[in-house]
């Protein structure tokens, strides 16, 4: 792979810069709560600024290249390096950690979760966008461990402090799945290690000595890269910890999560497993396809069960995730392109869901749908709102979530390299068919959120709406305040809503980007594929 060095201070900075604001807040005393959300917020607008300059840096159209590329010693005695870069396939998903964390905190201006303390809240955000961005441009696999585990802690406390009534038990569940998945990832990638000389670590490396493996040592490798980066999909039948998390975070923690986190599972596919071991890829493909469907069906029957407003849109993750999987197990140009897409759609649509559903709460102090109802009443635009993202994530043409699904069912219809085109039809069958209750379960969340008249408990002065709400629920002693969108919010959600309409009409500004990369990556697989 060609690497272009020019200016490679640049993800460094962006990588770090947010520490930099965690070092500030450190001096601050904890009273002054304003001003450490202040300093979040342009800690994170910093970083994003630098992520604006990078993209204004990169080579389009050279994408297929590792850009900015550093390579310093690091531990000699383990031969890891520091080692960082950008190419077509990190480029969406390193600027859109950025964009999401700085939306977070300027969201958090008005919305800071009950539990209070924004010092601690700001510095493990920005602690957390080390984690993320660090991630997406590793180019070393002792450095994308670290980064890939640095993120666990920061959404650990978040979930466990300041989370909902069973915060401790979902908390605990997400760090020891991810934990589990995390072990065996290590085990494979000391062992890629040794099998391949015990030379390096880098990227590079391991694309150079890619088919050099043995089949069955390849197979095995790949199985521990499968759990790992699966539990972080989450993937069927590892996902369990998901509606749990989502459900008991504070709102900033599940768009994070949704928008980011779950992007670390797909991305290490299509960066790691994938390209490093192509012959274990190729036999696990079929595996992978299998349960990236069945998710897609378990999710949207999941949804249909659902009481509670945040359970169901997770569940949903669980479901448009599988979408994402499958057009990765294809092994094509146009599956793994649309996996890409599909990251980046869900991310902005289900983080976005996420906002909605957190500021539905806020308002409400509760988010079972049976409470909920016209939304469209008491809150019209927050009720559009709701309505548009439900449009965007059923997959409706000329929205972004459309270009994630649709590309991604149409490649199971001829996958790559010899796997059977009689089993990923059937595939892309049942997953057309997911897409049908995606529909029923989004237009049935909307109908009984956003139509017909608020409920009587919400209809009553708002003293008399307290006392009712406090009787029936102990732990909501808050006033109903049913009012719109606020400025904050707008500012929040506006670029979110405008990238996703511009990503629905004009999907060539990402696959652009994508391809390239994405098409030496295939081209590599067939010429390191034994026969």
């Amino acid at each position: 792979m060609e690497t272009i060095t020019d200016q490679n201070w640049l993800l460094s900075v962006g990588t770090f810069l947010p520490l930099v604001g965690v070092l500030v807040m450190m001096v601050i005393p904890r009273a002054e709560e304003q001003l450490h959300k202040l300093v979040t917020i342009v800690a994170s607008g910093a970083t994003l600024a630098v992520g604006i300059y990078t993209a204004t840096q990169f080579d389009f159209d050279r994408a297929n290249a590792m850009q900015f590329y550093v390579n310093e010693e690091w531990i000699e005695v383990i031969r890891s390096n520091y080692a960082l870069g950008l190419d077509g396939i990190s480029m969406p998903l390193y600027l859109l950690s950025m964009v999401i964390t700085f939306l977070v905190a300027i969201y958090t201006w008005d919305n800071m979760p009950e539990a209070g303390n924004p010092k601690a809240f700001g510095i493990l955000m920005l602690v957390l966008q080390v984690g993320l961005a660090g991630t997406f441009v590793a180019q070393d696999l002792v450095l994308f461990f670290v980064f890939f585990e640095v993120v666990l802690l920061p959404m650990y406390f978040m979930i466990g402090v300041w989370g909902g009534a069973q915060r401790q038990y979902a908390s605990l569940k997400f760090f020891l799945y991810t934990m589990f998945g995390s072990a065996l990832m290590l085990v494979s990638i000391l062992a890629l290690f040794f099998q391949t000389g015990g030379e390096s670590f880098g990227f590079l490396h391991f694309l150079d000595v890619a088919g050099t493996l043995d089949r069955d040592v390849q197979v095995w490798i790949f199985a521990g890269f499968f759990v790992g980066f699966a539990v972080k999909v989450p993937m069927f039948p590892f996902h369990t910890w998901l509606p749990d998390a989502h459900t008991e975070a504070p709102t900033q923690g599940s768009v994070i999560l949704a928008a980011i986190m779950l992007k670390l599972g797909t991305y290490g596919f299509v960066r790691i497993a994938i390209p490093f071991l192509p012959n274990g890829a190729r036999e696990w493909a079929p595996v992978i396809g299998i349960l990236a469907v069945i998710g897609i069906i378990y999710g949207a029957l999941g949804c249909l069960a659902q009481t509670d407003m945040k359970r169901l849109i997770a569940f949903s993750s669980v479901a448009h995730m599988g979408f994402t999987m499958l057009g990765i197990s294809t092994l094509t140009e146009f599956g793994i392109n649309a996996a890409i897409f599909g990251m980046v759609a869900h991310g902005l649509i289900t983080g976005m869901l996420f906002f909605v559903a957190g500021s539905v709460k806020h308002r409400y102090h509760t988010l079972e749908i049976s409470r909920l109802g016209g939304l469209l009443v008491s809150m019209p635009r927050l009720g559009w709102i709701l309505g548009f993202c439900a449009m965007a994530s059923l997959g409706l043409p000329g929205l972004a979530g459309f270009w994630g699904e649709f590309p991604a069912i149409l490649s199971a219809y001829q996958p790559g390299f010899g796997l059977s085109e009689e089993l990923y039809r059937v595939l892309m069958v049942i997953a057309a068919v997911g897409t049908v209750f995606a529909a029923g379960y989004l237009l049935w969340l909307y109908q009984r959120t956003a139509f017909g008249e608020p409920k009587a408990e919400f209809a009553q002065p708002v003293h008399s709406v307290s006392a009712a709400v406090n009787q029936e629920h102990d732990d909501d002693d808050h006033h109903v305040e049913l009012h719109d969108v606020n400025r904050i919010e707008w500012i929040a959600w506006t670029p979110i809503l405008v990238a996703i309409v511009a990503l629905g009409i004009y999907p060539k500004l990402l696959f652009d980007i994508t391809d390239p990369a994405v098409s030496d990556l295939v081209a590599r697989l067939g010429e390191h594929l034994q026969p």
